[in-house]
């Protein structure tokens, strides 16, 4: 076939564009992911500058209205800065308000575990950093605010009295004063239980003179320097002490840099998964570009006989990529600044405060360009094969070069070689993991090879796409078949197209792996978080007196109504091989935490008279493992022999070194007065834990040197922090998942607009409008079930290895029923992304469809 003279590059482009501008539908639709990408992207610049400009908001300990800060160190006894010099100051020309400031940590009377730290804060003005939230602001002598936290934490309201603990003398003693608490208050910069009054009112309660530090504001058209310099012979003049004068904005601009510090490695967190975020849209518009593209085979066929050359047609497709990447992250940058601006508005509307980000034009210009850039590097592969097909091979073919159904050998053997580096890189880290628990293996190197094995591992999926499909196909084509011929005809309209449904599936994939091995890894760390808990934190609380508990508080310890599982236990030092290490009757069956517990050798069950339980540390340093025995020495019966029913891998609860039953301890040397009482709160939640600690102090009597340690408090925030973390992940990697679901329901649409004649044949044939939605929402499902298979082959075990890799000792768990939870959701998901083209295809009349164009 001759060709004609030739066809210039603007005329192949506006032939192309011409395309595009017929069909909107399908540029939209190729863009889409990209969309969504750069609108995740420029949405966390937005929640970047909402977090940090918040947190300046909430954390900062210097008002807004601060001009400067007056901070003195006197040394010795002398005061910093006196009431008299404060008078002096207000009086120079330019102040408008100075606000003292001191602070003090005192804990409430009978109750040494309540722990409050006083700061001094004039309560109005702009210079105070409290609004109050009920009652009034501390106006009298033995008046305090509480914030909320101390209020809830301590049950205290406006009105109340309260016994506070001060520094009294020298000797580390402390006086007794009770005070009213007069309002309940929020604050910046709250850590923890706080509470505020004038600093004259506190230094008053704690017998302290001076005040550190001083803050003033400027009258208006007042220059901070010059308001120094008019400060600085007052004070000077009259302070024993090196006076330090920092402008506001600089102490300010210090916190904001420290606000944006404590947020930078969870950002950096938060670029690792937008990058993933973004392979996969470059994976979704790849995928989308080559079926578009195949589409149009009939065109580009045309314009190769009338003399274009591929690289016009190349050049040509890739200027449709950018300008559908331009418009896409446009629309997405303008999306997620509308979503940035909206979302302090909607918190207020909430009840919570957000600050309001700005506008960042550079990281909204680069957001563009990235997106440019991604399509184009989406489009080049799909252009360089629609281009590369001979005119006469491509106008008998047309549409159909998607649909081959070979990979042939050169992708063949590099998805076979990327399996097995992947496998090899498996096999190596194995070999060089040490024993569980080994403090002294740095798992840097080997959790850099996870990464790189996993990396390779999803490449290989890549390449061996459609073979991979076909296997997971034929493994749901059974069951698939008890729906009919619908069933039949949705696995083979995937599976017609096995490089297209690989495509796509890959995608999902990509986000089910990163989900589901997020969820085992969780579940693992939390079982791990769990063993160390049962150790540092058997029970809610621990009542413990080095001396010995009196029966009779045992008794009615035991018989509050607000405790459950109460079990006392004795705590004695013995020697053995040497050493002094310490042992515990502690009864391991009544304890509910005690089936966190593992060995490294024995069974905790054979625990009995003569057989004790050893810790990791006393096992290493007698040489012993379950069966051995060993010689303890007492003061008063001499030697004793014992055998070691277990081992334990780490430490023992109580930090123990030594289990034993009670009277293997009376025979080693223990008192009959118990050491402590573990115990749980009867009920869930912190006001029956604050009952029950209540009720422990009351039982107990203040005058008694037995300390309450609150260890369920370890346990909340140790479970708190996994939660977090794992909800934070979670909700990043979902990202992933939504680009995937976007991937599906544009390959679903952009499959329906070429299969527009086959869905007219079928309705000819007889298969209703329903059946058709149905049998495309199941080819839809089918990508999610594809996607899901393979993103838990990688995910599981990918996830047991890295644990395996920390070598923390945790369990490798499969949270079975959330993982079944994900791909059931996810095959829901996809299914429902299908449901529009689905919609669109039964609409169209059988007449209409037959006579349609492919």
């Amino acid at each position: 076939m001759s060709r004609g003279p030739g066809i210039g590059n603007a005329a192949v482009l506006r032939t192309q564009l011409a395309g595009v501008l017929v069909r909107p539908g399908r540029l939209v639709m190729t863009g889409l992911a990209v969309v969504v990408a750069a609108f995740v992207v420029f949405g966390t610049v937005m929640a970047q500058q909402i977090t940090e400009r918040t947190a300046l908001d909430r954390f900062s300990g210097t008002p807004a209205a601060t001009s400067l800060i007056v901070t003195a160190d006197a040394g010795g006894d002398a005061p910093a800065i006196t009431d008299a010099q404060i008078k002096a100051v207000r009086a120079v020309s330019g102040v408008a308000e100075a606000a003292a400031r001191t602070e003090i940590g005192v804990s409430l009377a009978d109750v040494s575990r309540h722990y409050l730290n006083l700061q001094g804060d004039p309560g109005t003005g702009r210079l105070s950093r409290v609004q109050v939230v009920a009652g009034s602001y501390p106006d009298g002598p033995r008046e305090v605010a509480v914030n909320r936290q101390a209020s809830q934490q301590f049950e205290i309201e406006p009105g109340d009295r309260v016994g506070m603990l001060f520094p009294a003398g020298e000797d580390g003693g402390t006086k007794t004063v009770t005070v009213t608490v007069t309002a309940v208050v929020q604050a910046n910069s709250d850590r923890g239980t706080t509470g505020y009054a004038p600093a004259a009112t506190i230094n008053s309660l704690g017998g302290t003179k001076g005040y550190p530090q001083l803050d003033i504001r400027a009258e208006p058209g007042v220059s901070v320097r010059a308001l120094s310099e008019r400060l600085s012979p007052v004070l000077q003049r009259a302070a024993g002490a090196a006076v330090e004068f920092t402008p506001g904005d600089t102490v300010r601009a210090m916190e904001a840099k420290n606000a944006a510090k404590q947020y930078a490695d969870i950002f950096q967190l938060i670029a690792m998964f937008l990058a993933i975020a973004v392979v996969a849209a470059t994976l979704v518009s790849t995928s989308t570009f080559r079926i578009v593209f195949a589409q149009r085979l009939g065109q580009l066929a045309l314009l190769r006989t009338i003399g274009a050359q591929r690289g016009q047609l190349v050049r040509a497709l890739a200027v449709e990529g950018a300008l559908v990447g331009l418009a896409s992250g446009t629309a997405g940058v303008l999306l997620a600044l509308g979503a940035g601006h909206a979302a302090p508005v909607i918190a207020g509307a909430a009840g919570q405060t957000l600050q309001a980000p700005g506008v960042p034009v550079p990281a909204a210009l680069a957001v563009v360009l990235g997106a440019v850039l991604v399509t184009l590097g989406a489009v080049l592969t799909p252009a360089l094969s629609a281009a590369g097909v001979s005119p006469l091979q491509a106008l008998r073919s047309a549409g159909t070069v998607s649909g081959e159904r070979g990979i042939g050998l050169i992708r063949l053997g590099s998805g076979l070689f990327l399996a097995a580096a992947a496998l090899l890189l498996v096999g190596l880290i194995l070999i060089d993991m040490p024993e569980p628990g080994n403090a002294n293996y740095d798992a840097s190197a080997s959790l850099m090879g996870t990464v790189a094995s996993g990396a390779l591992a999803f490449l290989a999926l890549i390449a061996l796409g459609p073979l991979l499909v076909r296997l997971v196909l034929a493994a749901v084509r059974l069951p698939l078949r008890r729906l009919g011929p619908t069933g039949t005809l949705a696995v083979g309209g995937v599976g017609g197209t096995p490089r297209r449904a690989a495509a796509v599936s890959v995608v999902v994939a990509l986000g089910v792996t990163l989900v589901s091995g997020t969820l085992v890894g969780v579940a693992s760390l939390q079982g791990w978080a769990d063993r160390g808990l049962a150790l540092t934190a058997p029970a809610d609380f621990d009542l413990r007196d080095s001396d010995g508990l009196g029966a009779d508080v045992v008794r009615r310890t035991k018989a509050l109504p607000q405790l459950a599982n109460v079990i006392d236990y004795r705590m004695t030092d013995v020697s053995i091989g040497g050493s002094d290490v310490s042992a515990t009757d502690l009864d391991l069956a009544a304890l509910p935490t005690s089936r966190q517990l593992y060995t490294d050798t024995g069974k905790l069950s054979d625990l009995g008279p003569g057989r004790v339980i050893v810790n990791a540390r006393l096992a290493q340093l007698l040489g012993v493992t379950a069966g051995d025995s060993f010689t303890i020495t007492t003061p008063t019966k001499g030697t004793i022999r014992e055998t070691v029913a277990a081992t334990l891998p780490t430490e023992a609860p109580l930090h123990a070194d030594l289990i034993a039953t009670p009277a293997d301890l009376e025979k080693i040397g223990a008192s009959s007065r118990p050491t402590g009482i573990l115990a749980n709160a009867a009920e869930g939640g912190q006001t029956a834990r604050n009952a029950a600690a209540r009720a422990i102090e009351k039982t107990v009597g203040p005058n008694t040197d037995a300390q309450l340690s609150i260890l369920a408090e370890e346990r909340d925030n140790s479970s708190a922090d996994l939660e977090v973390a794992a909800t934070s992940a979670l909700g990043l990697l979902g990202l992933t998942v939504l680009i995937a679901v976007v991937g599906v329901g544009t390959t679903t649409g952009l499959t329906v607009l070429e299969r527009t004649r086959e869905s007219g044949l079928l309705r000819a044939l007889g298969l209703s409008r329903s059946r058709l939605r149905f049998m495309i929402g199941i080819e839809a499902g089918l990508y999610g079930v594809l996607g899901g298979v393979l993103g838990l082959a990688l995910g599981v075990p990918y996830a047991w290895l890295t644990v395996r890799v920390l070598n923390l000792g945790a369990p490798l768990l499969l949270p079975v029923g959330q993982l079944l939870a994900v791909f059931a959701g996810l095959v829901g998901i996809t299914a429902l992304a299908g449901l529009l083209p689905a919609r669109r295809a039964a609409r169209v009349s059988p007449v209409a469809a037959l006579g349609t164009a492919e």
